[in-house]
């Protein structure tokens, strides 16, 4: 798809842009990629209006920034097991994704990106919140920083995905599965040096930060609760009004998100894959001839 200008659109002074057009379901050409990367890390989080995509469009695009992950809890598609339907039914209490949370850092290595697609809305509500970690990190005071820069944090989904945890809690329309026995305890520094762009950002969540390695939950709780608390300061926010067609693609290593519970007795139907780092390829030994 050559020849397409896009245009950037910043929506927040923390985070945040919305991009114009382009059409996501048709195949995009390397420098459209490349445009849209690249506004992907410098705006941590952005927005596109007025897409049509089936789900195997919504996988393609996608695809285009890594490969895809299967989550281990919520069952895909059929067909589809990448692709993630988050729906809320009017009869469901709970919402899916209600809290504060980055995706996924309870896997060894947890993904880089979300990308979100609004199928069918509420009249009213269920906007969904953003937070930069980024912009969270730089307002810490040099002592701090200095305290959580050698720090490391457990992450698990023993705890949100256990029978009373949030994300484990039934819906009439996802099949979400309680996670049995011991689950996998993973450390992740406390402190994310963002590969592309070179700045920090922390990098822990209610949902699934444990403990700080090396030290007791009870140690743990009170520095946590300050940068759980720190870490959603309304001034590191955006704000998304989601409309029918409505696209969102954000960064977990630096971003948090809120989807918003706040529709009764509205049905919300959203389509999600989530983009895992590239493999590593390890370079075979030359081989040497006599």
């Amino acid at each position: 798809m050559a020849g397409q200008t896009l245009r950037i659109q910043r929506v927040a002074g923390a985070l945040g842009a919305e991009i114009s057009g382009v059409d996501l379901s048709r195949p995009l050409d390397a420098a459209t990629v490349a445009t849209i990367r690249q506004a992907f890390v410098e705006h941590q989080v952005i927005f596109f209006r007025d897409q049509a995509l089936t789900p195997e469009q919504q996988i393609a695009f996608g695809r285009q920034f890594g490969p895809l992950n299967i989550h281990p809890y919520v069952k895909g598609m059929a067909g589809h097991p990448e692709v993630m339907e988050v729906i809320k039914e009017p009869s469901d209490k709970v919402n899916f994704g209600g809290g504060w949370h980055s995706d996924m850092s309870f896997l060894e290595k947890p993904a880089i990106a979300s990308v979100l697609y609004a199928v069918e809305l509420p009249d009213w509500g269920g906007d969904t919140l953003f937070a930069s970690q980024a912009a969270a990190y730089d307002a810490l005071s040099p002592g701090l920083k200095q305290t959580l820069d050698g720090l490391n944090a457990i992450h698990s989904a023993s705890r949100e995905y256990s029978p009373a945890g949030h994300s484990a809690q039934k819906r009439s329309s996802m099949n979400v599965s309680e996670a049995e026995g011991v689950v996998g305890e993973y450390i992740h520094p406390v402190v994310l040096t963002h590969p592309e762009t070179g700045r920090k950002a922390l990098y822990v969540n209610p949902a699934f930060t444990m403990r700080f390695e090396g030290w007791k939950a009870r140690e743990s709780k009170a520095l946590l609760d300050f940068l759980f608390e720190h870490c959603r300061y309304e001034a590191f926010t955006c704000r998304f009004a989601w409309r029918p067609g409505s696209v969102a693609m954000w960064d977990n290593r630096s971003v948090w998100h809120f989807a918003l519970n706040d529709y009764p007795g509205q049905r919300r139907h959203m389509r999600r894959v989530t983009i895992d780092p590239a493999p590593v390829t390890v370079a075979s030994p030359a081989l040497s001839h006599a």
